[in-house]
């Protein structure tokens, strides 16, 4: 059985969570309780009693997330590091007795 068959029959706390967190791979144990207890059908689970997404659920939670505009897939064209932050511009000195004088500053 697929999240796909199950989408309807969840609640919305549930599905916001999904929308949420659309690149769970797992779904922790409290939020598999509830899918199984809404659910019809027998959805995958480890051990441990968590549902684990396929592909195809993985990527219709992600297509759901995207017309939600939970998240924002970047056009093909568009590339991005996800490890890297923008570096702040510091325009002044911070003021302290470790800090020296620009030659500007003296005259």
């Amino acid at each position: 059985m697929s999240l796909r068959d199950e989408w309807d029959r969840l609640d919305t706390e549930t599905r916001t969570w999904l929308l949420e967190n659309p690149g769970c791979l797992i779904v922790p144990s409290a939020m598999s309780a509830k899918i199984k207890k809404d659910a019809h059908g027998d959805l995958a689970s480890d051990p441990h009693g968590q549902v684990v997404l396929s592909r195809a659920d993985h990527d219709f939670i992600r297509e759901k997330a995207e017309a939600a505009g939970t998240i924002r897939v970047p056009a093909a064209d568009e590339y991005q590091f996800f490890d890297t932050a923008t570096l702040p511009v510091v325009r002044e000195a911070p003021h302290g007795r470790h800090t020296a004088a620009s030659p500007d500053e003296a005259l």
